[in-house]
């Protein structure tokens, strides 16, 4: 069993207010696997009640599309910008700029994540289809976080393709990130939508390669172009040999399957001048420039 219990004396608490801390405890028990007991913490109330606020502000942003794309360039070996990863962000009237690690996780629980996915999607496809008409940025490609929700979605194909015809974007120049744990889910599904988007020219790179399983046998099965050594593993190189050993790793595996490698997080000199070293040709972080709004981007690529 799980129990919820709510302490009460001399306070005026309502029988119905009573039940619903003792029902909001039931559920932390449950969450806490089950088979124990949680008391009643006001702090449970603030939490769960910030919660449905932000929930309830998050489908308001959508309606009212106060959603906008940074941008932070990818450089190759010789730090010439070669493309961006589209990195959102959310325009909230009271508290300014909210980060995704604020809502991302929320918008994925209630499945708005789809619908802010879509409107992310068409955002960098529009902007893919005004850098296609420039001749100095119409190799430029821009990565898209995926995540598992909007993926296994069924209309996942027609969503992207929609996104691309509406905009008139290069499907060649649309990079799809996707994580390796939502690769090992239903692994047919998988291939068959990564193989149909590949066959309309759209890539796919692995990001957080080395966090999960790590697994040699989707690697040989999907159609991946590029992988992505996680700045967990950049963050300490030059001060722990097992990362410098794991980028390395990483890389030779990728040269090995004839797949491209970059690495996220860089932000010192020492932590570029080592993947350099080791082989990587591509790179991301602040090192370069951190997350900007396109209009900064641009005048970042032509500085």
């Amino acid at each position: 069993p799980s129990i919820g219990v709510s302490l009460f004396s001399d306070n005026p608490v309502t029988v119905d207010e009573l039940m619903k801390q003792a029902d909001l405890s039931m559920y932390q028990a449950k969450a806490a696997g089950k088979n124990t007991m949680r008391f009643f913490d006001p702090e449970m109330q603030q939490a769960v009640s910030t919660r449905i606020k932000l929930e309830t502000e998050l489908r308001e942003a959508l309606i009212q599309k106060a959603f906008f794309v940074h941008y932070q360039p990818q450089v190759n070996s010789r730090s010439q910008v070669t493309g961006a990863e589209a990195l959102v962000r959310w325009q909230h009237p009271q508290r300014g700029v909210i980060l995704p690690d604020e809502f991302i996780a929320l918008a994925e629980e209630t499945g708005l994540i789809l619908q802010l996915g879509r409107q992310v999607l068409a955002n960098v496809c529009h902007q893919l289809a005004i850098w296609n008409s420039l001749p100095d940025l119409a190799s430029f490609t821009i990565a898209v976080n995926v995540s598992a929700s909007q993926f296994r979605h069924p209309d996942f194909l027609h969503l992207i393709d929609e996104a691309i015809a509406i905009n008139g974007a290069n499907p060649h120049n649309l990079k799809l990130e996707l994580t390796e744990s939502m690769l090992l889910d239903n692994t047919e599904d998988t291939i068959h939508k990564m193989y149909s988007l590949q066959a309309k020219g759209v890539q796919f790179s692995l990001d957080d390669f080395g966090t999960g399983y790590s697994s040699l046998s989707y690697l040989k099965r999907l159609p991946v172009d590029q992988l992505k050594i996680d700045q967990s593993f950049v963050k300490d190189l030059g001060k722990n040999k097992s990362d410098v050993a794991i980028a390395r790793t990483i890389v030779t595996l990728a040269h090995s399957l004839g797949l491209a490698v970059i690495a996220e997080g860089v932000e010192t000199k020492e932590q570029h001048k080592l993947l350099l070293k080791e082989g990587c040709e591509a790179f991301q972080g602040n090192l370069f420039s951190c997350s900007v709004a396109i209009e900064e981007f641009e005048k970042f690529i032509f500085s």
